[in-house]
């Protein structure tokens, strides 16, 4: 198992700046995922570690080594890509084990890799096929494959599921977690989706216009945003953010308790009771389980998350409330106020 430590690590293009001095450090064996919308720096950080990319500054440690100006080859890395990068002429066999092969592993030694990687992936039956032979899924088993026969400590994954179904998504999601912790690796894995990143990482790093905007347990950046864009951006439905004005939603004379420029309350945090603070239903989503209500409160909006067994319809009135442990309070600048 191996440790990943960035230290300021930079990287610019003439006038364009995709990364700020981001600092890191991921444990060894650990399941770290890089999240954030597009063009944040995350793939640019993932290629950084990988040697594919050249920082502009900062130091790249992997196990307690300075490989910041070591080649891909030299990084005891493997990699995983969006696009899986299968050769379509090549077996499945000869897929897997060709890094082996240009590297000129001796023949008995990368039969047997070959052997372990697709007894543990479920690829026995399929060393014949051609890439073009197989599902999505089973094309991603082959990236895997290829990655875990050479035998690296750490491994790097770009969006390595955004081109399945969301179906096939979530049992792959469930499958390289167990790989993952089976094997002991330390992976880094880049996604824009917060399911993802919630429900796989043991670290979650929200990068944000080339900066880290929060690092953590991923229970942390959902509980304890630090600042309006990590609320936003962790949970579905995003979480709430109103203005207040001296304590109250701005537009109404509904008091909340919070002084703070902004407040933050999750969907799912708010109740239906009509002793709570007046409101008007502007729309209905029903998702089954569930029901969001879109609510008007002076005006601000709130979303509110009920279960689907509840009845509502656009114009009804509705009180709303919330426990005082639910409510978020955030300043003038998008920061946590404890």
């Amino acid at each position: 198992m191996s440790s990943i430590v960035l230290i300021d690590i930079a990287k610019s293009w003439g006038e364009s700046t995709a990364l700020h001095a981001v600092n890191l450090h991921i444990e060894p064996g650990s399941f770290c995922v890089l999240l954030g919308p597009s063009g944040c720096g995350k793939s640019t950080t993932l290629r950084i570690v990988a040697g594919l990319e050249t920082a502009s500054g900062g130091q790249v440690l992997i196990d307690g080594r300075d490989v910041t100006n070591l080649p891909p080859a030299q990084r005891g890395i493997a990699m995983v890509f969006q696009n899986y990068a299968l050769f379509p002429h090549l077996s499945v066999a000869d897929n897997i084990t060709f890094g082996l092969s240009v590297r000129k592993t001796p023949a008995a030694e990368s039969a047997k890799r070959l052997s372990d990687a697709a007894a543990l992936l479920g690829l026995g039956a399929l060393l014949d096929r051609k890439p073009s032979q197989l599902s999505g899924g089973q094309q991603q088993r082959v990236a895997l494959g290829r990655a875990l026969v050479a035998q690296a400590k750490v491994c790097l994954m770009d969006e390595p599921l955004s081109n399945l179904d969301a179906q096939l998504r979530q049992d792959m999601r469930r499958e390289l977690r167990d790989l993952q912790r089976q094997l002991g690796l330390t992976v880094v894995y880049v996604t824009h989706d917060q399911t993802e990143a919630m429900s796989m990482a043991d670290q979650v790093v929200l990068l944000n216009q080339g900066r880290v905007e929060q690092a953590g347990l991923p229970r942390d950046l959902y509980a304890r945003p630090a600042t309006t864009f990590a609320g936003r951006f962790i949970g579905t439905p995003p979480m709430n953010l109103v203005a207040l004005e001296d304590g109250r939603i701005a537009g109404s004379d509904a008091a909340t308790g919070v002084h703070a420029a902004m407040l933050g309350v999750r969907p799912e945090a708010i109740a239906l009771d009509p002793q709570g603070i007046p409101a008007t239903v502007q729309s209905v989503e029903y998702l089954g389980a569930d029901l969001v209500l879109r609510c008007a409160i002076g005006s601000q909006t709130l979303l509110v998350r009920i279960a689907g067994q509840l009845h509502a319809e656009p114009g009804d009135r509705v009180g709303l409330r919330w426990a005082p442990e639910d409510a978020h309070a955030f300043d003038a600048s998008g920061q946590r106020i404890d």
